[in-house]
């Protein structure tokens, strides 16, 4: 996953209203409730139903280092789903969403203009369309290249031609992104 889908991953996570399991046994106990059971549990984790079963008891309470990271994520990923597809829900449709980026944006401009590409600090609130696009493209699996696409095309009807009030040919070119957070 690149830079943009980590950033909607973690604004998504910002919008828990308790917080994550911690302890190695507290993340067991909810993948195992959640998944339904030990066995879907320890395939989903790649280790044995008994070790699974292990960790539900407390005969263990240290992962590997490994394994404490697919423990988080699988966690991370199923923690509070009714509560974030909420706030995607009314990110898409009523709030919109906050981009904060430090990247360089070029220009394909009228004859005349500078197009010199540049480090900008960009913070912007994008409407709820473009919100509702970057949602959608992010979970039918868009690389990196395209949810970058659609913040590019935001950004450039928002931010450099504000609504369509200047600018009419402006073509805004979004690359190396040393940043970005997205918040909603």
């Amino acid at each position: 996953m690149g830079v943009f889908g980590n950033s909607l991953d973690k604004a998504t996570t910002n919008t828990f209203t308790r917080p994550v399991p911690k302890s190695a046994q507290a993340q067991m106990k909810f993948l195992v409730k959640t998944l339904k059971g030990t066995r879907a549990a320890a395939e989903r984790l790649g280790i044995s139903q008994r070790t699974v079963e292990r960790y539900l008891t407390g005969q263990i309470k240290q992962p590997r280092p490994d394994l404490a990271t697919r423990l988080a994520t699988e966690t991370h990923k199923h923690w509070q789903p009714r509560v974030r597809e909420r706030a995607k829900k009314k990110a898409a449709t009523t709030d919109g969403i906050v981009i904060e980026t430090r990247a360089r944006f070029g220009f394909t401009a009228a004859p005349g203009t500078t197009d010199d590409a540049r480090i900008r600090l960009i913070t912007q609130h994008l409407p709820p369309a473009y919100a509702a696009r970057l949602f959608d493209a992010h979970a039918a699996g868009a690389s990196d290249q395209q949810l970058q696409g659609i913040a590019a095309e935001g950004l450039q009807e928002i931010y450099f031609k504000d609504h369509g009030h200047r600018a009419p040919g402006l073509q805004v070119e979004f690359t190396d992104i040393d940043y970005i957070e997205l918040d909603f």
